[in-house]
């Protein structure tokens, strides 16, 4: 064991400050605490090293050091990494636990979205890897085409470089230069949380064996039919100059406008025309008809009539009708643009209705815009606007919100466009995803996010899976020259593989060129499980021990495009679904619910965090939520996991400064006899540490099965309440009543057993959401042969009396009510008092062996504590106390309080609180206080009025007592 000032301790020096039996008399005795023992032992000779410890420096005791040192944390986890720690172990089993990493984008930074993921991830992994499970997480980075292209291109663009003036292959060497330079961030923060992965398999999507499984799966879908090229409409970034997938595509609520338009009739009277609303007017030029309900009587007559679209010198569109058409909205009259909304897109596809581009793919209008041709859609919105004023064809302008979209990567508007790209077709993909739930082969939690996942899966459009980049995986399509690219194509793995092809088809002399198009970054990550175990290579050793994996976390919002994707994949490629279970958590939001952003300046960052309360801190805020339920962090929250971090360092001082020099072999062995795994063990116990390791059994129990199911936040309560309620306020309280006396050292050494027993389970229990500061512990504690972090995990289903816990729960019920009583009497905490206990004979000979305990955590003096079975002769001048059916306490009143001064006290006060009172019900009796003041104000005032009256109430009943007990005193 290695201290950070080893010059403090010495092994052959142990100071004791034992008590004497005036510990428990009133004017020697002080309130003893965790964070002030009573006495205090400097030692190094109980600690034994884990191998490989020794002197590393790496933990530090909390004998020496007041409070856990976050800085210590990355010292802690870099010995883990070294020690092999995080790599799956079969010596204990061969059942393997396996999680996959959602792959982080390459340019990432971590915000709490990634701590969230990290700390449940890592829960699941360290609570395996104890179970005795070769338990192995997955790590890698996601390449993110969009992202890290537009940071390259950014960084050119500093320095006066366009991307297309490099070319392809230089503009590709920067990103990779880029990439080994700064990719490795987001990998070092996600350690900074603990995160225990296997860091010797991390992978990055691109490299060669993930880039040949991409490529292989592109090749077999394609064999099978299910990818194809077509020209349909997709989310056009005209400034990245990409197709986007809808999780790319960020609606919000913004200002704008809404614009009413004249479309004459053709050949009708100057009367005859139709008023369109739309918030788009420069997409008009690519109208192909107006759309009216066919119940709606202002425009039956028109319908099968044409409509002359206005600023197109006159061309004509069919009037027509469908119940898609929305009476109320605006004007009921609907133009239908199918090249530029996605709406109008399917409703022209259903009625066979032409589609018209007016827009340039760098988001300015092209030559079917006539005059407008080469404007920029927005400016062309304004000129348009204003010559359909001057036409008289504007009818008007009016505010209203627009649901824009926008790019997630680069925040422009995006643009609904129909472009040739390449699509997989998911409907024969998503039946087998379907059966898979519903023959439980896959499991999803919550449960109520099966319906969501099934109603996509059943309504699922096909997949546009290429993207107008040069960063990514090169779709494996080859063209021949002088060729229609359409029809004319090579799927191959390779550029020699697609010349053979292509030479046995169209001869020798046959030249070919790749599509200058990269596969959209879900498409690789849909292969991410698999993939990163050696796929295509199925007899890869990793592939045959480590497939299907066990559980996929990640957030709900990414669970249609990223997890069901991956469903979809691992069984059409491996025949199996590729993980049993799915685990949803909710978003990280702020102390008030709000999303975090930027804009609101409510941001948390973690790293700060980390900074400021410990990873530990931030890791069990973070558990604390329901499964797929949005989270709200506060630094509240925080604050009050940080005080539970020193509580639990604290409490590890306490056992560590209580426990047998190794010197005192025999206080070391009458420690160590202490077994707590029987029936009979437990039965042998005293009541305190009966009641204690009985919860204790239970708890390993309760706790073990939530971990099981998955519910951290139960486990992080149920921990939390124990560790703080049953062990620290009330356990360690009364281990003193054994360790400061001076009965000998066989009372304190059952103490000692129990304190250090149950300590040790805490830290078990606990590391898997704490681990840093449970690690430090652990190391503290003698005889430690192994890191917690792979220590096995406490056995479930041990003995535990019922009957010893309503015992000790009678005698917290009796400590409360004394207690309770000190404080309405306002007794000084030093003070020590009589009380006379009155139960049956059975209660008594339980509650008066620990009188000890019971005067040490209720304040009494020891001497004075008698048991009786029946009232006292002073009852009537004692405060009679009901602590639970068939046990009663009496305190005598004059060891409370100074009678006489307390009758001259609360008769003063009294007086005074009859003179507030009296003041507010004269208010509340004014007519014009109670007809003309606010009714809040009132209201307050009658609230007010109530409280003191109830006051008054208790200080008379308080007073008639005493006065009383004086009488019967004289």
């Amino acid at each position: 064991m290695a201290f950070s000032n080893p010059s403090l301790l010495s092994s052959s020096c142990s100071v004791y400050s034992r008590l004497n039996p005036l510990l428990f008399s009133t004017k020697r005795r002080r309130r003893l605490s965790l964070s002030r023992p009573h006495f205090i032992r400097f030692r190094t000779s109980h600690f034994s090293t884990v191998a490989g410890m020794g002197d590393s420096g790496v933990f530090t005791s909390p004998e020496v050091a007041k409070s856990f040192d976050f800085t210590a944390e990355e010292r802690i986890y870099k010995w883990w990494e070294s020690q092999g720690y995080f790599k799956p172990n079969f010596e204990r089993g061969s059942d393997t636990f396996v999680i996959p990493m959602p792959p982080p984008n390459v340019t990432g930074s971590l915000h709490m979205g990634h701590a969230m993921f990290v700390t449940l991830e890592d829960i699941m992994v360290r609570y395996h890897r104890m179970k005795g499970r070769p338990t192995l997480w997955l790590p890698g980075t996601d390449h993110a085409g969009i992202a890290t292209q537009l940071v390259v291109e950014r960084m050119l663009a500093a320095e006066g470089i366009k991307r297309v003036d490099l070319g392809r292959e230089e503009f590709t060497k920067r990103v990779w230069e880029w990439k080994e330079k700064y990719g490795g961030t987001i990998t070092n923060q996600i350690k900074r949380l603990g995160a225990s992965c296997d860091w010797t398999r991390e992978r990055f999507t691109l490299d060669a064996q993930l880039s040949r499984a991409v490529v292989e799966a592109f090749v077999k879908l394609h064999e099978k039919g299910l990818i194809y090229q077509g020209s349909y409409m997709v989310n056009w970034s005209p400034n990245l100059q990409t197709a986007v997938s809808d999780l790319e595509v960020e609606y919000s609520e913004e200002p704008g406008a809404l614009y009413h338009i004249k479309y004459r009739v053709a050949g009708g009277s100057r009367d005859d025309f139709l008023t369109i609303a739309t918030t788009r007017p420069e997409t008009l030029f690519g109208d192909t008809a107006v759309a009216v309900h066919p119940e709606d009587e202002r425009y039956r007559k028109y319908i099968g009539q044409q409509a002359i679209v206005p600023m197109t010198y006159g061309r004509h569109v069919p009037i027509i009708s469908d119940k898609y058409v929305d009476k109320d909205f605006g004007t009921g009259v609907l133009k239908i643009s199918p090249g530029h909304d996605h709406n109008d897109y399917l409703l022209a596809r259903k009625l066979g209705l032409p589609i018209l581009n007016v827009m340039n793919k760098d988001g300015t209008l092209n030559e079917i815009a006539g005059l407008y041709s080469g404007l920029d859609r927005f400016e062309a919105r304004k000129k348009l606007w204003s010559e359909l004023e001057e036409t008289g064809l504007a009818v008007k302008k009016e505010v209203h919100t627009l649901r824009v979209p926008r790019s997630q990567r680069g925040g422009e508007i995006i643009e609904p466009l129909v472009s040739k790209q390449w699509f997989v077709t998911m409907e024969p993909l998503a039946e087998k995803a379907l059966q898979a739930v519903e023959k439980g082969e896959l499991t999803i939690m919550p449960e109520r996010f099966e319906k969501i996942y099934n109603h996509w899966l059943s309504n699922i459009k096909d997949w546009c899976i290429s993207r107008q980049l040069w960063w990514g995986h090169r779709i494996p399509v080859w063209y021949i020259v002088g060729k229609d690219c359409e029809e004319d194509y090579i799927v191959a793995s390779c550029t020699d593989e697609a010349l053979e092809k292509a030479r046995k088809k169209y001869g020798q002399n046959v030249e070919i060129y790749q599509d200058p198009d990269v596969l959209d970054t879900w498409f690789s990550s849909a292969l991410w499980p698999f993939s990163t175990l050696g796929w295509p290579d199925v007899s890869a050793k990793d592939f045959k021990e480590f497939y299907p994996t066990s559980v996929l976390e990640t957030g709900h919002d990414i669970l249609f495009f990223w997890v069901a994707r991956m469903v979809m994949m691992g069984i059409e490629f491996t025949g199996k679904v590729p993980f049993s279970n799915i685990y949803l958590h909710g978003l990280i939001r702020d102390s008030q619910g709000r999303k975090m952003s930027k804009t609101l300046g409510n941001v948390i960052d973690p790293l700060d965090t980390i900074k400021e309360y410990g990873t530990d801190a931030l890791r069990f805020s973070l558990s604390l939520g329901t499964p797929g339920q949005d989270l709200n962090l506060s630094t509240e929250r925080l604050n009050s996991n940080k005080a539970f971090t020193n509580k639990l360092w604290n409490a590890g001082k306490f056992v560590l400064q209580n426990l047998p020099p190794q010197s005192d072999l025999s206080a070391c062995k009458a420690m160590q006899e202490f077994k707590f795994d029987t029936e009979e063990s437990l039965f042998k116990l005293p009541l305190p540490e009966c009641w204690v390791v009985s919860k204790l059994h239970m708890l390993i129990d309760a706790v073990t099965t939530s971990y099981d199911k998955f519910f951290f936040g139960d486990v992080a309560r149920e921990i939390y309440d124990f560790f703080w309620a049953d062990f620290a306020d009330w356990y360690i309280e009364a281990s003193k009543s054994r360790l400061y006396q001076s009965g000998g050292d066989s009372t304190a050494s059952v103490a000692q057993a129990v304190l250090l027993y149950v300590f040790e389970n805490i830290l078990k229990l606990l590391h898997p959401f704490m681990p840093f500061v449970t690690e430090e512990l652990w190391q503290s504690l003698p005889n430690r042969e192994e890191a917690l972090i792979v220590s096995a995990w406490p056995v479930t289903s041990l003995p535990r009396q019922t009957d010893s816990i309503k015992k000790f729960e009678n005698l917290q019920a009796l400590t409360r009510a004394i207690r309770n009583a000190r404080a309405e009497y306002s007794v000084e905490p030093a003070r020590r008092i009589s009380a006379s206990i009155v139960a049956n004979s059975e209660v008594i000979q339980y509650i008066s062996k620990e009188r000890e305990v019971l005067a040490l955590l209720s304040r009494l003096d020891l001497q004075n504590v008698s048991f009786t079975q029946s009232p006292p002769g002073d009852a009537n001048q004692s405060v009679h106390l009901v602590a639970s059916e068939g046990l009663e306490a009496y305190l005598p009143l004059a060891d409370m309080v100074d009678i006489s001064s307390e009758v001259e006290r609360l008769s003063k006060r009294l007086a005074k609180m009859q003179t507030e009172y009296d003041g507010l019900m004269a208010r509340l009796s004014s007519p014009s206080f109670v007809e003309k003041a606010p009714e809040d104000i009132v209201r307050g005032v009658q609230e007010k009025a109530a409280e003191a009256e109830e006051k008054l109430t208790l200080t008379r009943n308080r007073l008639s007592f005493l006065q009383s007990t004086v009488m019967v005193s004289n």
